[in-house]
């Protein structure tokens, strides 16, 4: 097949920039130091398979926090006129223009001890410990990712047809059923998008835990920043793992999208 010229820019792009980038990381995950074939880096990638699978449950826990939120979210922006969408959409964008270690630096001056928050839960007689546990950690990768599953809901939602709800609710349906039989079923592409960019991030991130967790509660990306410089061949093993294990869960969910669209 003959390469259109237009093609070639991004070809080169994606060779250079992640094609090589895995080659380099496979080659890393199978040899030593030497560059002699060897499999002790995964010996020693999954002597962290807790946090390996601390860092997937976060991640998923997380992700249907931020579906919960964004989905009826999503819905309200769709149903608005285009100038409160647009309204909408800047708001929602605009934390996104900050660099991402402020934002969590906010959460940290907000959760710390005597901070603004703790503070006003002290004075309604609330003591409790608001940063340096998993709850923390959850409510960063929130905070991080929730405008990643709005706006897939919302560009989904914006395009179902008013006459397809209005002939729903002319023919009997209340907001419930209307919401299950016409909206849910067409808004299916927007949540297996939105799920696919909030798990994928969440899943490998790091700092966030560094700075909101506590020592229990380092994620793998986390480790793999940490161990990388020191023992580059484990780190390309351990980041290797992750990425097939992402690999098969964007296969899963891509599968349930073909059959909900056949069905």
């Amino acid at each position: 097949m003959r390469l259109k010229r237009p093609s070639i820019p991004y070809i080169i792009w994606m060779a250079v920039f992640t094609m090589i980038p895995i080659v380099l990381i496979i080659y890393s995950s199978f040899t030593d130091r030497s560059g002699n074939f060897t499999l002790e880096s995964f010996i020693k990638a999954f002597g962290y398979h807790e946090v390996f699978l601390r860092s997937l449950w976060i991640a998923f826990i997380s992700t249907v926090i931020c579906l919960v939120l964004a989905y009826p979210l999503g819905y309200f922006m769709s149903r608005q006129r285009k100038s409160i969408q647009n309204t909408l959409t800047m708001v929602i964008m605009i934390p996104m223009w900050m660099n991402f270690l402020l934002r969590i630096y906010a959460w940290v001056t907000l959760l710390q001890n005597g901070g603004p928050i703790d503070t006003m839960l002290s004075l309604l007689g609330i003591h409790t410990t608001l940063i340096g546990n998993q709850g923390a950690v959850i409510l960063g990768m929130v905070y991080e990712y929730l405008p990643f599953m709005v706006l897939p809901l919302y560009t989904v939602m914006a395009k179902i047809d008013n006459r397809l709800i209005e002939a729903a609710e002319d023919l009997g349906s209340n907001r419930l059923t209307v919401m299950r039989k016409v909206v849910f079923p067409l808004s299916i592409p927007g949540i297996i998008s939105g799920i696919t960019m909030v798990f994928v991030p969440s899943a490998s991130t790091f700092l966030v835990a560094q700075y909101l967790g506590g020592v229990n509660d380092i994620m793998i990306g986390d480790v793999i920043d940490r161990i990388f410089w020191s023992d580059q061949n484990t780190g390309s093993a351990i980041a290797l793992i992750l990425m097939v294990a992402i690999f098969i869960f964007l296969i899963i969910l891509n599968f349930f999208g073909d059959e909900e669209a056949i069905a």
